[in-house]
């Protein structure tokens, strides 16, 4: 009886000292645990994701990828999973198991150090959301209490919820969401029991027992997953033995990015995190849609690409990437998995695929090429002929006669896929960009910022700062008709000659062509893009008259030339503020704001940012529709003249019956079916091309659309050159040729896009504005007539600006510019 008493007492001593350790350490650690409101409201790390306007994705960033789900959206079979595996009695206990607790406790005793294992769903929990993995006495403390704590103030079902939300999987996949989107590609209600249970073993190890990374240890852990499962009577001895045979068929899953553009996400990126910090931009789950429809996007990005392989094909082909083997030194070929092998040391860029060839069948003029992933293909001569040989950007060497002239057996080549098959191809050396506007309020529409983001983040869109051009001319040319010129009034287009007392030189501005026409309207000579007439109308007005002028388009004052190289276009502008210029013309003169983000919404759905951009309102007074007006920096009239003079540029004029007709340099436009018949007559536009062909623009506008294209070399020495009719290809095949230009080079990828991205604009004719006149004059002086027939035509008038003379024999025209020194 003695000895029970003492035992007695001794108990009751143990459990009040028990009691007390335990109470003292609550005590110790009570500040640090969480709070009711933070247990309810944890916020869980959720990747920001970028949609284009109509809802496609376009990027995902984050660390994290998560996709957080509701219990209820949880399949029973994968909650049984995770119980069966993780804790058997997570419904039973207060979040803490006594025989976890136990048994961790003999492994200590057994091994003198702390074990894993032992921890509860809850436990699991606390360590994951407030705690490291430590394996310390304090830690374990702490992760009891707070796990005591949780049970306390949330639910089971909350706390379930928040462990598959919250656990690690491997692959930067946090939760079951994202973890079957991550191994399988599929929403959960789409996984099998196996792969179900796949994922219910990963939290002992995400990293060693992912089937990605170790799939024999994956294997053994999704054994031991469904052996619980058939002991816990959650599966039946059939549906154990189906899963368990079931192959082991997995990869990483990219997020479900369905449109590609990458400098546009890039654009979103950097905004978010200049306005929110990186926790918060990456972090919280946010959704960006942005201005920029999907259909267009795409439009952008194929414009760009298949551009710049024109221009890449028709400048010669620079040879293969490697050989392999040679066939002229009769070295075996290697075997066709070793090919394969050796084809991972290239990645795909662009439209690009990097293949091999394996042979060539002289009968059928094709070659057998095989790519990294082992399926092979054949290549066709009619899709090889383009390839001869690149001598420099100026030179191209003789057209190939058989394909055996380009590529031999063992050559590593470029490859893209084409109507007619996989054509040869190369990553194209020169760079491009397309920046797309709606001019009514500044939304960008697509952003192409060059050929391959993977290969060049540089976005050209909208840091390239390069020389305009003739680009600059429109903006010219609405200084003039500010200062007293018209459409009508003669300018003489004459060669200049300027003599520099400083340098001892003159400067001599020449046409491109280098062609004069004498006298010529101020309509016709921007639509033909007269150098010389541009010159002499910034010399009428002044240089510094003309530049405090181009600051109502938005160009920096202090960015702008002195001298009157302005007028051909030396000053350097990115795409989009040339855009941005472009479009106070589209809009009727209002100066609008480039944006792309239209909305931000939260991971509740709500949404917490709306763009309101600067609207050009032409009708309506600023209170109405709550809109933000548009500063308007230049008259209505003025935009329509300069429309009107850039739709010339388009549709030309004159009689080609007469045979006094004549084309805009931007008469390519006219062969596009799918323009004409959606805008009409109602296109404008404007080439610009710089000195040596550096840079080539082309900058247009339907009704509600401004689209500026730009083609050049990163290298600002390099120019784009000129290239030779090519004997294997036919006129359709090669519609190109002669020095490279605005015209040549950026104008037909202006068209590719515009295709396109007409289909989603509404077709609105330019109409007149109020407070203009029309009056028809003789097209030779630019006098009144009173002829109707092909001399003359209506021409467009600021009142007080028309003519007043009729023509007449007897008197010669009024002339700008006659005064000037003419060689």
């Amino acid at each position: 009886m003695k000895v029970l008493k003492w035992i007695l007492y001794g108990a009751l001593i143990a459990f009040v000292l028990g009691s007390l350790s335990v109470g003292g350490m609550y005590l110790y650690y009570k500040d640090e645990l969480p709070s009711v409101a933070e247990l309810r409201e944890v916020r869980l790390q959720t990747p920001m994701q970028v949609y284009s306007s109509d809802g496609e994705m376009i990027a995902q960033f984050g660390e994290i990828r998560r996709i957080p789900v509701r219990l209820e959206d949880v399949p029973q079979t994968m909650i049984d999973a995770f119980l069966a595996t993780e804790d058997q009695r997570f419904y039973e206990h207060v979040g803490i198991d006594p025989i976890g607790v136990a048994r961790a406790f003999f492994q200590l005793l057994a091994s003198g150090e702390i074990q894993g294992g032992g921890s509860t769903i809850t436990q699991q929990l606390a360590r994951n959301f407030y705690l490291t993995f430590e394996q310390t006495w304090t830690r374990k403390i702490k992760e009891a209490f707070i796990a005591l704590h949780i049970e306390n103030q949330l639910e089971k079902n909350e706390i379930l919820e928040l462990y598959l939300n919250k656990i690690t999987f491997g692959h930067r996949a946090h939760g079951v969401g994202a973890a079957a989107q991550v191994y399988y590609g599929k929403d959960l209600d789409q996984l099998t029991l196996a792969e179900m249970a796949m994922i219910a073993g990963l939290p002992k190890a995400p990293s060693t027992m992912n089937p990605i990374s170790n799939p024999e240890r994956a294997r053994d852990r999704r054994a031991v997953v469904l052996g619980r499962m058939l002991a816990e009577d959650k599966i039946t001895e059939a549906e154990y033995q189906s899963a368990l045979a079931a192959p082991i068929k997995t990869r990483v899953h990219s997020a479900e990015v369905t449109m590609n553009a990458p400098y546009l996400a890039e654009m979103v990126r950097a905004e978010m995190v200049a306005r929110y910090g990186e926790d918060i931009a990456y972090n919280s789950g946010l959704k960006v849609y942005t201005t920029a429809s999907a259909k267009q996007q795409r439009a952008a990005q194929r414009a760009v690409q298949h551009n710049l392989h024109a221009y890449d094909e028709r400048h010669g082909y620079r040879g293969v990437e490697a050989q392999l083997w040679s066939a002229k030194e009769d070295e075996e070929p290697l075997p066709v998995a070793t090919v394969v092998e050796r084809l991972d040391e290239f990645r795909p860029i662009g439209l690009t695929r990097p293949a091999a060839v394996l042979e060539i069948n002289e009968a059928s003029r094709a070659a057998t090429i095989v790519f990294a992933d082992g399926e092979q293909a054949q290549l066709a001569w009619a899709n090889v002929a383009w390839a001869r040989p690149f001598i420099n950007r100026e030179r191209q060497g003789q057209a190939p006669e058989t394909i055996n002239d380009v590529i031999s057996p063992g050559a590593v080549i470029r490859v893209r896929a084409t109507e007619s098959g996989w054509r040869l191809a190369q990553v194209p050396e020169p760079s491009a960009a397309i920046v797309a506007l709606r001019p009514g309020d500044g939304g960008i529409a697509a952003a192409v910022g060059g050929y391959s983001f993977a290969n060049s983040q540089y976005n050209r869109a909208v840091q390239a700062e390069r020389q305009v051009g003739s680009n600059i001319k429109p903006f010219i040319y609405s200084a003039a008709l500010a200062n007293g010129f018209t459409l009508a009034t003669l300018v003489n287009d004459a060669p200049i000659n300027q003599w520099n007392p400083g340098s001892g030189i003159a400067w001599r501005p020449r046409n491109s062509p280098d062609v004069y026409e004498g006298p010529i309207r101020v309509r016709q000579a921007l639509a033909k893009s007269k150098n010389v007439v541009s010159v002499r109308l910034l010399r009428a007005m002044g240089v510094e008259t003309v530049v405090n002028y181009l600051t109502n388009f938005g160009f920096e004052y202090d960015e702008l030339p002195r001298n009157e190289s302005l007028s051909l276009g030396s000053a350097s502008m990115t795409p989009l503020e040339v855009a941005r210029g472009y479009a106070v013309f589209a809009n009727g003169g209002y100066l609008i704001e480039p944006y792309f983000i239209e909305r931000i919404v939260d991971n509740q759905e709500q949404v917490i940012f709306t763009a309101r951009p600067k609207v050009a309102c032409v009708e309506c007074q600023p209170a109405e529709r709550d809109v933000l007006p548009a500063p308007q920096v230049i008259t209505e009239q003025n935009a329509f003249l300069v429309t009107q003079a850039m739709n010339s540029a388009v549709w030309g004029g004159g009689s080609w019956a007469h045979k006094t007709g004549w084309n805009g340099t931007a008469w390519r436009i006219q062969r596009s079916d799918a323009i004409t018949k959606h805008a009409g007559r109602n296109v404008a536009g404007k080439t610009g091309t710089t000195n040596d062909v550096k840079d080539t623009w082309f900058s247009g506008f339907v009704s509600g659309l401004v689209t500026t294209g730009w083609v050049g070399f990163d290298n600002l020495e390099n120019a784009l050159g000129s290239t030779t009719m090519n004997s294997n290809l036919d006129a359709a095949e090669q519609p190109i040729s002669g020095t490279e230009a605005g015209a040549k080079t950026a104008l037909p990828m202006w068209i590719d896009f515009m295709e396109t991205a007409v289909e989603d604009v509404a077709a609105e004719p330019f109409d007149v504005p109020p407070g203009l006149v029309s009056a028809r004059i003789d097209l030779a002086t630019g006098k009144l007539s009173r002829a109707s027939d092909y001399t003359t035509r209506f021409e467009y008038f600021i009142p007080g600006t028309a003519p007043t003379e009729y023509v007449d024999n007897s008197s010669s025209p009024t002339v700008f510019g006659d005064d000037d020194s003419i060689f």
